[in-house]
């Protein structure tokens, strides 16, 4: 049986610090994020806000996704975000409910 996979981003601010992230539970994840328990580096930079994700039927294509796009530029990143989330807002209450 095969688990579903997220990639996302979590940010500090519009065009804050970004946090690259894979998970099979993006609720659960981005709660996490959100409540300063997503990992020294996000709890750092407060990469509290999910400005952008994509969902997989595969984790593994997750992850696969997730490695390519650790080597992108930031401006890439930024476009990707500002397509599917041109006001940078916090994208939690929509996938919560």
């Amino acid at each position: 049986m095969t688990r579903h996979g997220y990639v996302y981003l979590m940010a500090s601010s519009q065009n804050g610090t970004l946090y690259l992230g894979v998970t099979s539970d993006l609720v659960q994840r981005a709660w996490q994020h959100r409540n300063g328990f997503g990992g020294e580096f996000s709890a750092k930079y407060r990469c509290r806000l999910l400005v952008w994700y994509e969902a997989y039927d595969d984790i593994q294509e997750a992850r696969q996704r997730e490695l390519r796009m650790k080597k992108w530029e930031r401006k890439w990143k930024l476009r990707m975000i500002e397509e599917m989330n041109p006001t940078w807002r916090d994208l939690f209450e929509d996938i919560a409910t």
